[in-house]
């Protein structure tokens, strides 16, 4: 197998030879994009509706990311985290200014960052081990990050994992209540469940656990990993609630396509963390601290699109006429169609005509589309998702196999705005 042939079959074959199988990858061979499309091997176009799971948020080729990468290209990539570099601190800055918390610490991804956020907690909760995340939540596969994971299919295979977790199902604050006490370090929970098929947690929920957490001392994180930096339609998907916690945690759209993540920390938490405590080799590296600030620029000024585009897509959404439909849960640029059957076989039709999505639990179709995604691909894509279910329903069920794990738990969820309509039904 020549090393330089770059054709679909020995990519393919290579991979089978020499990568580890984590992944059952899609027969799609993406090799290049500009703004919100993509383009095979065989430079077919389709619109990228998943944005690299939630990363490209400034679409393919952005000339501020262009710029950032020649110039730093000319400059350091690395310099380890003993020494200073301008980057970091800017980045900080402007992160930590945004939210109104007090500090930030970079490291390499999402799950990381949820790593580093239970070690904070044990430092501000010396001696308290329990913690309390959800069912059906998604917060990294390293050992303390799956230990939160609220689904048992992910845990099973590595057990046992950190102990003494307690999951309860989301939006229910009497469990909450009952599972969180003074034994508790932290309390884990994404705003809106990405892996768990956009499952948002309601206001309602959101100040209970600030409640909670407060009455017993245990540190509130929210894991913002997919739902955050612009995604709802404010920088921090907390800020639509109201509700402050003591420790955010970002990652996948931050490094602008290269891996950075972050986790800020709030007063509860000043003082704690001292050197030695916690480190990085990689994280918050020039380049991508860099490209991080440009994200978080560009995405500030974005914020009026995502919302705008957002309730318009809801509401061509909600026009379909199609019993396959179960629920539509979304907000801005965050959405999930849960179908009445497998999503997989669905997306892969989604994708002969043209449309790159995602799936989530055994039938949500997840769409997490780059901020500066125009209204025609919304467009194309409903008509699509439509003609799949209505035209030609019986492709799609024949197509049908088992999606991985367990159906989603669709938890009791307020109705009073659009936001949380359709959770159940």
């Amino acid at each position: 197998m020549l090393l330089h042939d770059e054709s679909t079959e020995a990519v393919v074959a290579r991979e089978k030879s020499f990568v580890l199988g984590t992944y059952n990858r899609t027969q799609f061979h993406p090799r290049s994009g500009k703004g919100a499309r993509l383009f095979d091997a065989a430079g077919k176009a389709y619109w990228d509706l998943l944005g690299g799971i939630a990363v490209n948020v400034l679409g393919h080729q952005h000339p501020r990311i262009k710029r950032v990468l020649r110039e730093e290209a000319t400059s350091l990539l690395h310099v380890s985290n003993l020494y200073y570099h301008p980057a970091q601190g800017i980045l900080a800055e402007k992160l930590v200014r945004a939210s109104g918390l007090c500090r930030a610490f970079f490291c390499n991804s999402g799950t990381e960052a949820n790593e580093a956020a239970i070690k904070f907690a044990r430092l501000a909760n010396p001696g308290r081990s329990h913690l309390v995340a959800l069912q059906e939540s998604f917060h990294g596969r390293t050992a303390g990050a799956l230990s939160l994971t609220g689904h048992e299919a992910y845990r099973t295979p590595f057990a046992p994992l950190v102990p003494n977790v307690t999951f309860v199902e989301p939006n229910d604050i009497a469990a909450l209540e009952a599972a969180v006490t003074t034994e508790t370090s932290a309390i884990f929970l994404e705003p809106v469940m990405g892996e768990g098929g956009i499952i948002p947690l309601s206001d309602e929920f959101l100040i209970a656990a600030r409640r909670v957490a407060d009455k017993t001392g245990a540190i509130l994180v929210f894991d913002e990993i997919q739902c955050g930096l612009g995604r709802l339609g404010t920088l921090f998907a907390f800020q639509r609630s109201g509700v402050v916690p003591d420790i955010v945690t970002l990652a996948k759209p931050l490094g602008g396509g290269l891996p950075l993540g972050a986790v800020l920390t709030g007063p509860a938490l000043e003082g704690m963390v001292k050197p030695g405590h916690h480190g990085t080799t990689f994280g918050g590296n020039p380049l991508a601290c860099r490209l991080g600030y440009e994200v978080v620029v560009e995405t500030e000024k974005l914020l009026g699109k995502i919302n705008e585009t957002g309730e318009w897509f809801e509401a061509e959404l909600r026009k379909l006429a199609c019993d396959n439909i179960v629920a539509i849960r979304g907000k801005g640029l965050m959405w999930g169609i849960e179908l009445d059957r497998p999503a997989g076989p669905v997306a892969a039709q989604l994708l002969e005509r043209g449309f790159v999505v995602g799936t989530a639990r055994e039938k949500v179709i997840r769409l997490l589309p780059p901020y500066i995604v125009p209204k025609q691909a919304l467009k194309e894509f409903i008509a699509a998702l439509s003609e799949v279910l209505t035209v030609i329903p019986s492709v799609a069920r024949d197509l049908g196999v088992k999606g991985a794990g367990e159906p989603a738990f669709v938890p009791p969820i307020s109705t009073t705005t659009s936001f949380h309509e359709g959770a159940s039904k």
